[in-house]
């Protein structure tokens, strides 16, 4: 699967409502990780709205780096996290659910399925 595939298939997932934003971007990598699918949408479960409905970091941001994480297995990755936030924020102009939702403002900065596309093509341009 292509990078653009990726990106498309999780901001699909994510548009349809089979997955949050954490878990569209874990599930599109399920073929490169050591995880079944059924794990990582476990894994992933708790990270929507920002981290349990927190409105806290967005949860593809989130699924990104744990990505890179695993395909990395744990080398470098606080290096790869810190340039995939970095790319994130510059794609989607905030990382924070809230501020992406608009939530204080009422300004949409980013809707969820391309805060996920931007958060698989940030890992991808990271690592």
């Amino acid at each position: 699967m292509t990078n653009e595939e990726r990106a498309e298939k999780a901001a699909n997932l994510k548009a349809t409502g089979a997955c949050n934003c954490c878990q569209a971007v874990l599930k599109v990598f399920a073929d490169e990780l050591k995880a079944d699918e059924t794990t990582l949408m476990q894994i992933g479960s708790g990270f929507a709205a920002g981290m349990g409905g927190m409105e806290g970091t967005c949860g593809a941001a989130v699924g990104a780096v744990m990505v890179a994480g695993m395909l990395k297995e744990g080398n470098g990755t606080p290096r790869f996290s810190r340039t995939i936030l970095n790319n994130f924020k510059e794609k989607s102009g905030a990382l924070t659910c809230k501020e992406l939702k608009g939530v204080a403002t009422g300004k949409v900065l980013c809707d969820c399925p391309d805060c996920v596309r931007n958060a698989v093509n940030s890992l991808f341009e990271s690592i």
